[in-house]
């Protein structure tokens, strides 16, 4: 019989894409079984559903809501994290360097999508040959 692996309380609030800081007390002290990680994500608890719809977000999930790049958060000073109402506020009213950094996530975006195309070109030129 095999002990259930564990894991830190910072490591599974990550892959909860929640803020550790706003989990309760007893989140953050203990340790996190990969079963008790599972039963979180298949049914949260109403603190964890709570957080996820109203944040405060950690800067993955704020970047991703913004559509803009982790590094383009630090460029615009952008260091906390954001609610829910905060990230639908900027959303609604983007200042300019919010419209800046997301013309540039979408010129990143469209670069990949152009690369991976000639990629996959290449490739079927070469499997032709």
């Amino acid at each position: 019989m095999s002990a259930s692996q564990t894991m830190k309380p910072a490591t599974a609030a990550k892959k909860l894409g929640i803020l550790l800081e706003a989990t309760p007390e007893e989140f953050r002290t203990g340790t996190v079984s990969r079963d008790e990680l599972a039963a979180l994500q298949a049914d949260p608890p109403e603190w964890l559903a709570t957080l996820r719809r109203e944040g405060p977000h950690p800067r993955p999930v704020v970047a991703a809501k913004l559509g803009v790049s982790n590094s383009g958060l630090a460029r615009a000073g952008i260091d906390d994290a954001l609610t829910t109402a905060e990230i639908k506020a900027l959303l609604a009213a983007p200042p300019e360097w919010l419209v800046a950094e997301r013309a540039t996530q979408a010129a990143v975006r469209a670069e990949k999508i152009r690369v991976k195309e000639r990629d996959a070109a290449r490739a079927a030129r070469s499997d032709e040959d």
